[in-house]
């Protein structure tokens, strides 16, 4: 099962070893105030968006879902509601080429698995996604806090920002949060990963 869910030979890193790469790598300026659209973004989320909303889930997640189910059981009670959503997450993750444990982890510290979450600034849902992208793609009548709809949105964006900082996840998480130069979003990202969500299968 483990080649399903974690690349081979691909160590989860510690949280000190992160906190440390993070010490070295970030430069010290200002976090952005608010998040900005981004040509590159945009053209990211028109291409997923726009692909067929069916996806064929080839990976045989028994041990996954049971493992992450009771896991989420505290945040999402009805069973059935929460395997839906970490089906949800494992298929919107594995396209994005994500961790699906990174992207719950992002959800934990978002919005703690809230689908109907509103930030102070306007993000919505899950993955906490700002309005403005739905214009930014053409695609004003997107609903945000549909879970596919929000997931894939999340997963883009993070990818995005992944491949822009050449795989360094802390500068990649401080540019989803809008906090470039900034290391405590990232740092309650990895917390949340190393505390609920790791796996060692």
């Amino acid at each position: 099962m483990t080649e399903i869910f974690r690349r081979p030979g691909r160590r989860q890193p510690t949280l000190l070893s992160l906190v440390l790469t993070c010490a070295m790598l970030f430069p010290l300026t200002s976090a952005w105030a608010t998040q900005q659209p981004d040509p590159e973004v945009r053209e990211a989320l028109m291409k997923t968006v726009n692909e067929s909303e069916s996806f064929v889930d080839r990976f045989d997640a028994e041990v996954w879902l049971v493992d992450m189910s009771a896991r989420m059981e505290r945040y999402i009670k009805d069973p059935k509601i929460r395997l839906n959503f970490l089906k949800m997450v494992h298929m919107e993750a594995t396209r994005a080429d994500l961790s699906p444990e990174l992207v719950l982890s992002v959800i934990h510290v978002e919005s703690l698995f809230n689908r109907y979450a509103i930030s102070s600034v306007g993000a919505q849902g899950f993955m906490q996604i700002m309005p403005f992208w739905k214009e930014e793609i053409g695609r004003p009548d997107d609903n945000l806090m549909n879970t596919g709809t929000n997931l894939r949105y999340g997963c883009t964006i993070l990818k995005h920002y992944l491949n822009k900082e050449k795989g360094n996840l802390l500068r990649a998480l401080a540019r989803y949060n809008g906090s470039l130069g900034k290391t405590w979003y990232p740092e309650k990202v990895m917390n949340a990963w190393e505390r609920y969500w790791f796996v060692k299968y």
